[in-house]
């Protein structure tokens, strides 16, 4: 066990015996220019006494929420930020601390030296030796977030009601990981033992990191069983002692992290019992082509990061070729453990860690990360500039946790998720800088096992095959947080060699299994070997080099780069390359004879995409990612029915846009505006109401026409959700209102009546309204990621700009016969690119259209605040848009932090404008 040495009155601590690591001079090795915030602070850990003082008189530890107002009130900046304000909103990032800001300096052993500084608390680790800065990495970790990482680590191995307790929202969250990723020990110490055998000198490199950061999160263990002021108050109130870790412990983490934030993808069965529905509504071909409307998959209008062209998973969705599609009627989806109280289709929301983390996480907040690059040439300061960061929701204390890591190969400042903070995963080396937003692409494919011998053997390669069964059995005891009775139950889940099962069904009258086949299960240990080379100074020397360690991520990310010189982009994540001839977009046999190519089940490894075909950059004149499509011809993941012709990084670039149109340069202020102004706009404004308005036409009732006035106001106004005079409501309160009550009653007008209920439904069901869902309990703010936004701008702009029969013929293009038509265009209306197979709205109807949309208008005059707002939860007594659309944090302590405004940003942010080379 190391030493632990106490701390001195002065806040310095004594001396270690041996040599400690001498702490690098601020500034060194750190070409400046690196600016970031992470809320609400870099403390996390609160001891019994700490607890005592906050439940007294509200007081909070230091550094518990000092960063909250920094990011909180940037969007009271808006919109006339200066270069000058920018300090005020980001805090300092450079490498290392000021000498006059030194508030601790510590030696938990011998080679390693850690600081913190007066400012932030944020820790800043010295290790003479690569073990020493990962022992540090560890020590750090477990004393700014250890209960935190005891809640991540007994979560990613389903085993939360064990920790802390049996209510159904602990019980739901069990459920969702089992079903998800339901490793067994063997199965977590499997990755470990596999990582020298797979990647050989790098593997053993990963494996001795992962090793010497569990003793150093097992020396602050145990130094926190000698020292209260070291243990986290939590564990009593739970009645637990905090356990010693182990490697697999890591693995468990990573699981969770993995299998929430890189994957996409994996709804095939849904989708196809979606297009099942529009095939009963429609007829087999005409069915065919309205379901390709929805499905958005290669849609010419949207959004990309990129222009050029990167084709995957071009195959025809309706391939033959192993095709598995569901007997209709025969499909269910059986739970992996027994029936939940509490329970409804909306979830449980009892309060508890697991409910508040299943809301977080089916709230889309990894879908809110964004990042944007502009080039040297086109940067005012003749350097790229970049605004850049994920967002994985809002916790206290914070899923991620910042550090500043520096010893032999390594030497990088930014945060991480605490329980995998061997490095920093997102954050800044010393003249360039790296980031990431969620890819939503396709790594997760499903299979149909045909059944043999019974309901647990299945066909492969011509054998009948036992599954694997695998439980997982959680007991608990009330606490102080959580009364509920005692007791226990057992999770059970089978496994195939291709993947989980998760549905049953028949196809072609044979009884399946339907599988969740994911590229990284088994393997979410390997990414570490991407990240070692982001950390090493000497691995990073260019876009180049950052894209090569990218490629190492088998996650699927968007990962930007910036460094004094070049911006660049890289799509990571292991892409299987599947059979020619097989739909990328339905189910396929699992028999054998369409795995993906290469695939090897005893390792679960396989032949990826190539480098090269990942969708990647390297210095265009900007770059923009708000987990929008990647590139032309990169097909829309099976569960991604959003990418269409609206998507919110529209908002964001268009700025970028403006500010360099023409011969102009844009400056780093400009660039945290374009981030930040998109951040609090509701994009129905900013990008349908030209449209709806047209449509509307003139109004007669008066009710109408001033509802249209206000909606116009907004829409001028920019059509932000924000309060900057900080009145308690909206700037344009009626407006938000008005939208937010007519959104769903519009959605419905304009679709359903041409879809029918069940195909209404079901395109419902892989993709939500977006926005807020009135009636709710307030708990995830409208992100306006996923949403009919889309849907809605095509369909009205096909029906303002009707395609002329008349003038149509058939012509062959690439093998293919293509209907061309001359378009008549309405003198006011965006011509149409990739139109639908019909105009649903009216049934193509102008007036019939007109009719509904002004009829939907006004009964959302009649629906009041509180109907939207202020049916449950916490805007019961303040029901408005601005209590409903709150940024509320997941609580993992019992020290809490308010709910603040809306604004839909990165959860880490950096701000990027590098002056000079690395040194």
């Amino acid at each position: 066990m190391a030493t632990v040495l106490a701390v001195a009155a002065t806040g310095a601590i004594a001396p270690a015996a041996g040599a400690a690591a001498d702490p690098a001079p601020y500034g060194a090795n750190d070409a400046g220019g690196f600016w970031n915030v992470l809320p609400p602070g870099s403390a996390g850990t609160d001891n019994a006494l700490q607890l005592a003082q906050f439940r007294a008189n509200g007081t909070r530890p230091a550094h518990w929420d000092d960063q909250q107002k920094l990011y909180t009130d940037l969007l009271y900046a808006s919109p006339t930020l200066t270069r000058e304000q920018i300090p005020t909103y980001f805090k300092d990032a450079t490498f290392g601390v000021k000498p006059d800001d030194v508030a601790s300096t510590e030696s938990p052993r011998t080679g390693l030296t850690i600081v913190r500084d007066k400012k932030w608390g944020v820790p800043h680790v010295y290790g003479t030796t690569r073990a020493d800065v990962m022992f540090g990495a560890g020590w750090v970790g477990a004393q700014d977030r250890l209960f935190l990482m005891d809640v991540l680590r007994h979560t990613g191995r389903a085993q939360l009601s064990s920790f802390a307790g049996g209510s159904a929202g602990n019980r739901a969250m069990d459920r969702t990981q089992w079903a998800i990723a339901p490793y067994t020990e063997a199965d977590l110490q499997a990755q470990i033992d596999n990582g020298p055998r797979l990647y050989g000198a790098a593997g053993r490199q990963v494996l001795d990191d992962a090793t010497n950061y569990v003793a150093g999160i097992n020396a602050y263990i145990d130094a926190a069983k000698l020292d209260p002021n070291k243990m986290p108050a939590e564990y009593a109130a739970f009645g637990k002692t905090p356990e010693t870790w182990k490697t697999t412990d890591v693995i468990a983490t990573a699981s969770l992290i993995g299998g929430i934030f890189g994957k996409g993808g994996g709804n095939e069965l849904r989708s196809a019992l979606t297009l099942q529905a529009f095939q009963s509504r429609f007829g087999a071909a005409k069915g065919r082509r309205s379901w390709s409307d929805f499905r958005s998959k290669d849609d010419p209008e949207a959004p990309t990061t990129v222009a050029r062209r990167f084709p995957y998973e071009t195959t025809s969705p309706f391939a033959t070729r192993g095709l598995a599609m569901p007997d209709r009627g025969s499909v269910q989806f059986p739970p992996v453990g027994p029936p939940l109280p509490g329970a409804s289709a909306s979830g449980v929301n009892d309060g508890s860690i697991g409910a508040q983390l299943m809301r977080q996480l089916g709230g889309g907040k990894a879908l809110a990360s964004n990042w944007e690059l502009v080039s040297a040439r086109r940067s005012a300061t003749g350097r790229p500039i970049a605004v850049m960061g994920p967002q994985v929701g809002y916790y206290v204390p914070q899923i991620l946790m910042e550090e500043d890591l520096h010893g032999p190969g390594i030497d990088a400042r930014g945060a991480a998720f605490p329980g995998v903070n061997l490095y920093v995963q997102l954050g800044h080396g010393r003249d360039y800088a790296w980031s990431a937003t969620t890819a939503t692409s396709d790594n997760v494919d499903t299979y149909a096992e045909i059944l043999c011998q019974d309901d647990f053997h299945y066909l492969y390669k011509g054998r009948c095959l036992a599954m694997d069964k695998l439980e997982r059995s959680n007991s608990w005891a009330p606490n102080a947080s959580d009364t509920t009775p005692p007791g226990s139950e057992t999770l059970t889940a089978y496994r195939t060699v291709h993947g989980i099962v998760y549905a049953r069904g028949a196809t072609g009258g044979r009884k399946v299994a339907y599988v969740s086949a994911r590229t990284t299960y088994g393997h979410e240990a390997d990414s570490s070997i991407g990240f070692v080379h982001l950390n090493d100074p000497n691995f990073i020397t260019g876009p180049q080099r950052f894209q090569q360690a990218a490629s190492e991520i088998n996650f699927l990310f968007n990962w930007s780069y910036v460094d004094s010189r070049q911006i660049a982009y890289y799509l990571s994540g292991w892409f299987p390359q599947r059979p020619a001839g097989t739909s990328p977009d339905f189910p396929i046999l699992g028999t054998g004879e369409f795995d993906w190519k290469g695939y090897d089940p005893a390792f679960r490894t396989l032949s990826l995409l190539p480098f090269a075909q990942h969708p990647n950059a390297i210095d265009p004149e900007y770059l923009v990612s708000w987990n929008n499509k990647q590139a032309p011809g990169w097909a829309a993941a099976d569960d991604k029915y959003s990418f269409s012709s609206v998507y919110r990084s529209q908002m964001i670039e268009a700025r970028i846009k403006a500010a360099l149109a023409g011969r102009k340069k844009m400056r780093i202020e400009q660039l945290v505006q374009a981030m930040e102004e998109p951040a609090t706009q509701d994009i129905r404004a900013f990008a349908l109401w030209p449209s709806l308005r047209r449509v509307l036409g003139r109004q007669t009732d008066p009710k109408l026409r001033d509802a249209v006035a206000l909606l116009d106001r907004w829409y001028a106004a920019g059509g932000h959700r924000r309060d900057l005079d900080r009145n308690g409501k909206y700037d344009h309160d009626d407006a938000v209102t008005v939208m937010d009550a007519w959104w769903p009653r519009l959605l419905e007008a304009q679709f359903r009546p041409a879809l029918g209920t069940e195909a209404f439904n079901a395109v419902r069901g892989m993709v939500g309204f977006g926005g807020t869902t009135p009636g709710a309990a307030p708990s995830s703010y409208p992100g306006f990621s996923d949403g009919w936004f889309g849907y809605v701008s095509k369909d009205l702009r096909a029906l303002l700009n009707p395609v002329s029969r008349r003038n149509c013929r058939i012509v062959i293009r690439n093998g293919r016969r293509v209907l061309v038509c001359v378009i008549r265009r309405a003198a006011t209306a965006r011509a149409v690119r990739g139109r639908y197979s019909r105009v649903y709205c009216g049934g193509g109807s102008l007036a019939a259209c007109r009719r509904a949309l002004q009829r939907t208008l006004a009964e959302a005059l009649g629906v009041t605040r509180q109907e939207i707002y202020g049916k449950t939860g916490a805007c019961v007594s303040d029901p408005q848009a601005s209590c409903f659309d709150m940024n509320r944090s997941v609580i993992a302590s019992a020290i809490s932090v308010p709910p603040f405004p809306f604004q839909n940003r990165p959860t880490f942010q950096q701000v990027i404008e590098l002056t000079r080379a690395r040194p």
